[in-house]
């Protein structure tokens, strides 16, 4: 069965793209001056808990960015949709 070539760009964009921008964002941050604190407060609020290695807190990090990254393109995406399906 043929996956559709809208299905599979959405894929990409998820599981590739958007990673790759959350941790583009991340640096981008950091070089712009703002507090580790800010960029970094899942791995804060995780340090603060348990006594995780900080590449967990640094993953799990990107994984929040991440999060950001895919709900910002998948409301876009909405209210697109949404402004062609009125035309």
């Amino acid at each position: 069965m043929a996956v559709r070539s809208r299905t599979m760009f959405g894929l990409i964009a998820i599981f590739v793209l958007a990673p790759v921008l959350a941790f583009v964002i991340m640096s981008a941050l950091l070089l712009f001056g703002v507090r580790p604190q800010f960029v970094f407060l899942p791995r804060f609020f995780l340090k603060s808990r348990f006594h995780f290695p900080n590449f967990i807190g640094v993953l799990s990090s990107g994984v929040a960015w991440w999060l950001v990254v895919v709900a910002v393109w998948l409301a876009l995406r909405l209210a697109l949709r949404g402004k062609q399906q009125l035309k």
